[in-house]
């Protein structure tokens, strides 16, 4: 098997990239990997169930990778297949041959971005027992790395000090999010490079995201996280993507968040009111409508009393003033506090909406109880 490998251009791995790529990914070659990343496959639901374009998985640490491949679906699925479906709630349901097709576009997505639109590296497990790196003191077998073959080799980059996968989020790593949405693997989520240092030491560079996403991120964590501690925020360019598909982090839980326009986020009316999903890969799916109206009717009302106070020049008197105690937008009391019970939920997914749309009203399809068990340790 090693020669016919061979002759098709491939090498086998050695010890030195073996122990380079398990220190780059897991921060250490002389123990074995964790289970989860062994067997944990890409599993969807059946064709016949609801939600059959989802992926589901336990909640381990390969759930944040999961999650980022999920959106890459969802946007083959809505945005680049063409199905002849009118429905778009139709399209959502995957035969097994979609299935299939909708998982390796989104796998080859992901390997282009990380390649730079270059060559992607393929590595192949030997089907034989054949075995190119022998156990020892530092090198502790886990089954995958010594029997891969590298059929195109690319550089590893040996500036990342800290491995892909450590992190204290039970869910996976936030460099593993980066390096699959931008192609590099980044714990700085900001527009851009920022230069930090003080005057005892030279400004190093923190490179952030550098150009717009295709897929974005939006993050929320408790008050008492360590995330929320350095109160760190993505940029537009992750807010922002190019289509209206988000990998979430929300309360140290990973998820997908999407809506079928794919027009969204160019149309200001379009934002105005909107729906949106959430999937999680647990295999739970929440509906909500999304409603910037109220906020879209103050920005109005505010530049047409400017227009109004400027033309009369009575901007403090006159007939050009307004009642402090009434809303901004015009609207009745009352009528706002009944609005606010309809619509609000106090729960970590409106939190991390709301991170983006500030002053939506959000009505969620879905009891509480799901709403609370989403986010809970459980599921």
């Amino acid at each position: 098997m090693a020669s016919q490998f061979q002759a098709q251009g491939g090498t086998p791995i050695t010890t030195e990239m073996a122990t380079e790529l398990r220190q780059l990914v897991f921060g250490t070659s002389a123990i074995p990997m964790r289970a989860e990343w062994t067997h944990t496959p890409f599993t969807f639901g059946s064709s016949k169930e609801e939600f059959s374009y989802g992926l589901r998985s336990p909640r381990n640490a390969t759930r944040g990778l999961l999650s980022v491949v999920q959106g890459f679906i969802l946007k083959y699925v809505l945005f680049d297949y063409k199905s002849g479906k009118q429905n778009t709630n139709d399209v959502l349901c995957l035969s097994g041959d979609i299935q299939k097709a909708a998982l390796i576009s989104a796998l080859m997505e992901i390997l282009r971005t990380i390649a730079d639109k270059g060559k992607v590296t393929m590595v192949l497990p030997s089907p034989d027992d054949e075995i190119f790196v022998e156990h020892s003191a530092t090198y502790f077998h886990d089954s995958i790395t010594e029997k891969v073959f590298k059929l195109v080799r690319s550089d590893l980059d040996s500036t990342k000090q800290i491995p892909l996968t450590m992190t204290n989020n039970e869910e996976g790593s936030l460099m593993i999010i980066t390096l699959l949405l931008t192609g590099r693997a980044t714990p700085y989520i900001h527009n851009g490079v920022i230069n930090v240092g003080d005057e005892n030491s030279y400004a190093m560079p923190q490179y952030g995201i550098l150009k717009r996403c295709t897929i974005g991120l939006l993050l929320w964590e408790t008050e008492n996280s360590q995330c929320a501690l350095v109160s760190r925020q993505p940029g537009s360019r992750l807010k922002t993507p190019n289509y209206p598909i988000w990998i979430t982090s929300c309360a140290g839980h990973y998820g997908v968040m999407f809506n079928r326009n794919p027009d969204l986020l160019r149309n200001y009316h379009a934002e105005s009111r909107f729906d949106l999903n959430y999937y999680s890969c647990s295999g739970r799916e929440i509906a909500m409508t999304i409603d910037n109206r109220s906020c879209n009717d103050q920005v109005m009302g505010m530049l047409e009393r400017q227009m109004s106070s400027s033309e009369g020049n009575n901007s403090l008197s006159g007939g050009g003033k307004t009642n402090k105690d009434d809303p901004i937008g015009g609207k009745d009391d009352n009528n706002s506090g009944s609005n606010k019970e309809e619509y609000t939920v106090s729960t970590p997914l409106l939190k991390l909406i709301q991170t983006k749309w500030e002053e939506a009203q959000i009505r969620f399809h879905a009891q509480p109880s799901m709403l609370s068990y989403l986010f809970s340790t459980q599921q």
